[in-house]
């Protein structure tokens, strides 16, 4: 047994958890496993009780990304790993965060490098945090980061518990920039450690491409006013509004907003300067590079 216990969210995805399952089940040392079902309608939680070392908790109804909270609740380990129930952790991935995160007792979390589909193809995401614009401070493992994926990354179960783990308000899309932040504005510091491997083959039964997108435009507002500077709060949702006028997913964002924001409000706890410091300027290397894109594109033409 390892000293980090691996926690799986699923829906209804009883194919893609059984293959999961298998995958973290054969590794050696095997990994403590915690399958969390939110309220399936398919045969998921009788796949993960076939596997008798899979500790299984089915929930009476979804509450998404928020589930993993449920169970890290149940680790006995002292580092905890998230797999999506169509991701999994590569042979000594684990023991390697380990040894990283033994040796860097300030580490609270771990990005792992995600490589994609069989060819193993490696997320656009690590180039991205591998240049991270935070940098590389000379006492940690790797660059800083303030987002991760959440399908690849390991954390230290102390520091989850104390940032709140992800929050239920925002259901699923952008959950992990919530907890980053929060991580951060307890002092712990977040890395990416490109030698700890993570395999992710997405799995094609999963929400369309616009409502995920509407869901994290809605959520990345809704973070802000969660978080961020009241002026910042005020000004992107006048923003909204004004697109809401003429543009139909716009108005979907903004309704989904409002009816969000009585809570928001109730838990809005403003970050230290220093996390909204660092949450300025990698927003200004975002908007760099998207000011870039358009003249790339236009030179290819």
């Amino acid at each position: 047994m390892t000293g980090t216990t691996v926690v799986i969210a699923t829906r209804n995805r009883a194919g893609e958890l059984a293959r999961t399952l298998r995958e973290l089940t054969s590794l050696r040392p095997a990994p403590a496993i915690v399958v969390v079902d939110n309220a399936s309608a398919d045969h998921t939680s009788a796949v993960a009780g076939s596997f008798p070392d899979v500790r299984l908790i089915r929930l009476r109804r979804n509450l998404a990304a928020a589930a993993r909270n449920v169970g890290v609740a149940e680790a006995t380990t002292p580092y905890v790993a998230f797999s999506d129930d169509d991701s999994w952790w590569a042979e000594g991935a684990l023991a390697e965060a380990e040894r990283i995160l033994d040796a860097y007792p300030d580490v609270g979390l771990l990005a792992a490098r995600t490589l994609v589909g069989p060819p193993g193809t490696d997320d656009p995401v690590n180039a991205s945090m591998a240049a991270s614009p935070l940098g590389r401070a000379r006492e940690l493992p790797g660059p800083s980061v303030l987002g991760f994926l959440g399908c690849a990354v390991v954390v230290r179960k102390v520091a989850f518990v104390q940032a709140g783990g992800f929050s239920e308000l925002l259901h699923f899309g952008a959950e992990e920039r919530l907890l980053a932040l929060d991580l951060a504005a307890h002092d712990w510091k977040l890395c990416y450690a490109g030698e700890v491997h993570a395999h992710h083959h997405p799995s094609p039964n999963r929400p369309a491409p616009t409502w995920r997108a509407r869901a994290e435009w809605r959520n990345n507002l809704l973070i802000t006013w969660l978080r961020r500077p009241m002026r910042r709060c005020l000004a992107q949702t006048t923003a909204l509004a004004v697109r809401a006028v003429r543009d139909a997913d716009a108005r979907t964002v903004l309704v989904g907003l409002l009816a969000r924001l009585p809570p928001a409000l109730r838990q809005r706890r403003r970050l230290p300067e220093f996390v909204e410091q660092q949450a300025r300027r990698l927003e200004r290397a975002e908007e760099a590079r998207d000011r870039v894109k358009p003249r790339f594109a236009e030179e290819q033409a």
